[in-house]
């Protein structure tokens, strides 16, 4: 197949709705032949070989079979590409010329989900995947006192993670997060909010509405509390949705796309009415913000209360800039920083916003910041799992490199579980611990 580049893959990449609604779209002969079509598109480029595990899998298919073309690879192996997977849309935003409108219309990502959404229905997803994308359920259960002493002890615990590892298939060395009993929901819902008056400014109406995601709320509520602090200091009052599901990113990469439905019933009329109350909307991890901005307005394109919520939706440092821009932006730093290394995450480089976090975090004075711009291979799942662990921590080892030629007084990222992935990497030698950009700009304010 020829791989000239046309004229229009030199335009900006649109992406088409997803048709998860339409019979043919859990067709799985269609599906095949489709995955063939773009499989050959991408053995004929191979451009992408370096971002993740899927495309060496689909490469080394394609140079073992008999004809080392695609045809030779045999259907039921296609489901070896699409594990590897994990939906960070990178090959879509920065590397694939073949996306629309490209007349090839490649948008491997979103075929994945469909493959994905076709195992899911066919009954082929695991019991374990089931309940590591039940993050709300988990969190749950987990954050009962008793139950989130247990399980932050056995996590600790080589003998029981290795029985762990052997029973559910959650790799032994894999970091898992720690739970708290006690959620940053509930600590917000007694706690004064500082009486402020929003000032619009440019795009934002001055005012934010946090929606706190269920990793920050069970797992890391210091970040949650980190992040209102910053824009309570900087004059933005913080509320919260009454209710709050899990956005549905875990279940969409698990191919469960009526369980994203769900949760958007759920999500979607909270954050509406906020914005009809001239609220803005915030989250602290990229994938969330990711999924309002872009996944949930491709499933629902003729939805207009989901359009209102992604207009309204922002990255927290994006929404600071945006108001720096504007002489809004509080910049009395009383501390300097030092060195940071600061690894942006996939799910926020695909939003197509810039480095924000680390434009914000420059505003320090005498302060000096690397950025990383590499995957981490964490992707919530893909790293805890005990067939994808070691290929993850492989993805992550550039990162982690490039952490320890840094010699950074600290070293963050925008995704808290990508944080702890590179920590893991560090390994023993190094006692310092991935830190939060909010954490580090309210130490910069002496908060």
């Amino acid at each position: 197949m020829s791989t000239d580049i046309r004229e229009g893959s030199l335009e900006a990449p649109t992406r088409h709705p997803i048709e998860w609604k339409q019979p043919d779209y859990y067709d799985r002969e269609a599906l095949n032949a489709e995955l063939e079509r773009v499989f050959d598109i991408c053995h004929g480029c191979r451009r992408c070989v370096s971002l993740c595990n899927a495309f060496p899998t689909l490469f080394d298919l394609v140079d073992e079979s008999d004809t080392m073309e695609v045809d030779g690879v045999a259907q039921e192996d296609y489901g070896k590409v699409v594990e590897h997977c994990y939906l960070c849309d990178l090959c879509y935003m920065t590397k694939c010329p073949y996306v629309p409108p490209h007349e090839w219309n490649v948008d491997f990502p979103h075929l994945m989900l469909r493959a994905k959404a076709v195992n899911f229905r066919e009954g082929g997803t695991k019991w374990r995947d089931r309940v590591l994308t039940s993050t709300k359920a988990v969190g749950n259960l987990a954050g009962i006192p008793v139950v989130a002493q247990v399980a932050n002890a056995a996590n600790k615990t080589r003998p029981l993670r290795k029985l762990l590892e052997k029973t559910v298939g959650i790799h032994a060395d894999a970091p898992l997060p720690e739970f708290h009993s006690r959620p940053f929901r509930s600590r917000a819902k007694g706690r004064q909010l500082a009486p402020l008056t929003a000032e619009p400014a440019g795009r934002t109406t001055g005012k934010a509405a946090l929606f706190v995601t269920c990793y920050c709320n069970r797992n890391t509520p210091g970040v949650a509390q980190d992040l209102v602090a910053v824009f309570e200091h900087n004059g933005i009052p913080v509320t919260l949705a009454q209710k709050e599901e899990c956005c549905g990113m875990p279940k969409l990469e698990l191919g469960d796309l009526e369980a994203v439905e769900r949760a958007k019933e759920v999500n979607i009329p909270q954050l509406a009415a906020l914005v009809d109350q001239g609220w803005d909307i915030v989250a602290p991890i990229p994938s969330c913000v990711l999924m309002f901005k872009q996944e949930l307005p491709l499933m629902f394109p003729d939805d207009e209360v989901v359009e209102k919520v992604r207009q309204a939706f922002y990255d927290p440092f994006e929404y600071l800039m945006l108001r720096h821009r504007e002489g809004k932006l509080n910049t009395d730093f009383r501390h300097s920083l030092g060195k940071i290394a600061y690894h942006a995450p996939c799910h926020q480089r695909v939003q197509n916003i810039g480095l924000k976090t680390r434009d914000i975090l420059a505003l320090v004075p005498d302060t000096e910041i690397d950025v990383i711009e590499r995957c981490s291979g964490h992707d919530g799942t893909y790293a805890v799992k005990a067939e994808s662990h070691n290929i993850s921590t492989k993805i992550c080892r550039p990162v982690v490199n490039k952490v320890k030629q840094a010699e950074a007084n600290h070293y963050v990222s925008d995704c808290p579980m990508a944080g702890a992935q590179i920590e893991n990497g560090m390994g023993e030698a190094d006692p310092g611990a991935a830190e939060s950009a909010f954490s580090l700009l309210r130490t910069a304010y002496g908060l």
